[in-house]
């Protein structure tokens, strides 16, 4: 089959959608990667075909990455600022990737590519969809933490019942968010249709919950045809997941060092993050390993000893399952490494589904959570003593990744796939 896999995001975002391209390639399909043009030179070298979607990412934009990661407002912004202004020419460049030169048999579409349900009904190509996270679901059944609002899951564990509260109150906030869609559909002749938000986002097909059941189980107002399937783990660059020279000396040398890490989006906001966790580390005595990006605001200005080790990057499993912690951010593709390495975590969420993993981690108990306005030297180091000496994190860090070892996230997804092109074309809609 020709599928064409779409979203606009980050590289949490992405990295899943690229180990099933791989996976579906090395079973004979024709995967089609239409995605931003910031990620051409990391997939071209894959083999894999690639068509640019509208908007562009710019990786230096810090001011629009510390709007998008404001916990009070920073979804809203993503979406009315950033996603949303481009919507029609997302719709034009998807329905081009979709139709020339040739249609394809199947779309994947994520949550964040709200064209994408479009192009599939103006078009009748079937379609799947995928989330990677619960948050996304906003079950009333397992409520997730509203960044604006998080006292609100405090809550519900005293009101029976009180999620369906959490569930009507995400509704009536972002009520008007979605309206460009709205005028894109009537510009198209199409009828208004579901919330696009919630509802419309989601395949009446196949949605794929690309992430473990340890991060969260089935509920009942989840879509009917959701499957999880487990993490589809991918974080190579270019096909590349060694270690830079530098740091593979530095971690062969010594004791598995504490690694900090805000991801790809939000170590462009890091703040004084990486100094204050080298200040926490020093004071400890820990070794560690700061991965800072390549924000030039994120070099340390102060000499640093040589217990501390400084990279811009690097592949996540090839370095986690040599430390002894992990403190990051919270995104679901970085906790969901830490869980494969087996590492406990200590996580200081930022905005979007980052607080509902780090509640998630935390009632697993694999991780202890920071407040980003609580990340001083004095209160990360109490934190992080509290981490390393408590053996029940790290046993249960250990037994997660055990359970994890029997899940194949990305055969799973690829087999649904399949499954659902074949019925596609038993029915006799296949192209």
């Amino acid at each position: 089959m020709r599928i064409v896999l779409s979203n606009i995001g980050t590289l949490g975002d992405i990295n899943p959608l690229i180990a099933l391209a791989l996976e579906l390639k090395r079973r004979g399909h024709s995967p089609v990667m239409a995605l931003p043009n910031v990620y051409r030179t990391r997939l071209e070298p894959l083999g894999l075909e690639f068509h640019a979607i509208r908007p562009d990412i710019d990786p230096t934009n810090n001011v629009l990455v510390e709007m998008v990661y404001d916990i009070k407002h920073g979804t809203e912004h993503g979406l009315r600022n950033f996603l949303f202004p481009s919507l029609r020419q997302t719709y034009d460049d998807l329905l081009d990737a979709a139709t020339k030169p040739v249609r394809t048999d199947l779309l994947l579409l994520g949550e964040l590519n709200y064209a994408g349900p479009i192009v599939a009904e103006v078009t009748g190509i079937p379609w799947a969809s995928y989330v990677l996270a619960p948050l996304s679901f906003f079950s009333a059944f397992d409520p997730p933490v509203l960044p604006p609002y998080p006292k609100l899951a405090k809550a519900d564990k005293k009101v029976p019942g009180f999620g369906r509260v959490i569930k009507r109150v995400a509704r009536f906030v972002s009520r008007k968010w979605p309206e460009p869609i709205y005028d894109l559909r009537r510009e198209l002749g199409l009828p208004h249709g579901v919330n696009p938000l919630f509802d419309a986002k989601h395949s009446p097909e196949l949605v794929l919950a690309l992430f473990s059941s340890v991060l969260g189980v089935k509920q009942k107002d989840w879509p009917p045809n959701t499957l999880i399937t487990g993490f589809a783990y991918y974080d190579a660059d270019a096909g590349n997941a060694k270690l830079p020279p530098h740091l593979e000396e530095f971690v062969s040398a010594g004791a598995p060092p504490i690694v900090f890490t805000l991801g790809s989006a939000a170590v462009l906001a890091a703040g004084d993050f990486y100094e204050v966790s080298a200040k926490a580390a020093m004071e400890l005595g820990q070794r560690a390993v700061l991965l800072i990006g390549t924000d030039p605001r994120n070099q340390l200005k102060e000499k640093l000893p040589a217990s501390i080790c400084v990279a811009e990057y690097a592949p996540y499993s090839a370095l986690f399952s040599r430390a002894s912690l992990v403190v990051h951010q919270g995104g679901v593709g970085t906790t969901a490494q830490c869980l494969r390495a087996g590492k406990p975590m200590l996580i200081m969420p930022y905005s979007h589904d980052q607080p509902d993993n780090a509640r998630r981690m935390k009632r697993l108990g694999v991780a202890r959570v920071i407040q980003k306005a609580s990340y001083t030297p004095k209160k990360v180091t109490r934190k992080l003593l509290k981490v390393l000496d408590n053996p029940d994190l790290a046993e249960k860090a250990r037994a997660v990744a055990e359970q994890l070892r029997n899940e194949d996230g990305v055969k799973t997804a690829c087999d649904a796939l399949e499954g659902l092109y074949a019925k596609v074309r038993r029915s006799g809609k296949a192209v």
